[in-house]
């Protein structure tokens, strides 16, 4: 049974808590990745992840690389988790106006 003054309650979301999460998840996918392709060897090894060089300087595929790596994706990702996050809220709070 609907009402004159029934409304839906929507969530805002924690805006640290989304850019930590992504910055995390981003983070660790770049070491597992880098590490998986360190430990596998190879005549070349990764040139495909090796193109995160040209956006992350001092990335290479190596275990140093991997921790150089999951900085830059702990920032990125944190970068694009709050954002998310922070235009989520605010188009939700355009919306209560």
């Amino acid at each position: 049974m609907a009402t004159d003054d029934a409304r839906i309650h929507v969530l805002r979301l924690d805006a640290m808590a989304q850019a930590i999460s992504a910055g995390v998840l981003l983070g660790l996918g770049i070491f597992v990745a880098t590490n998986w392709l360190v430990l596998k060897g190879g005549d070349v090894v990764g040139p495909n992840l090796a193109l995160l060089a040209q956006f992350c300087p001092g990335y290479r595929v190596t275990f140093l690389g991997s921790v150089i790596g999951f900085a830059y994706g702990l920032f990125y990702g944190g970068v694009a988790g709050w954002a998310v996050s922070t235009l989520y809220n605010r188009v939700l709070d355009a919306r209560r106006a």
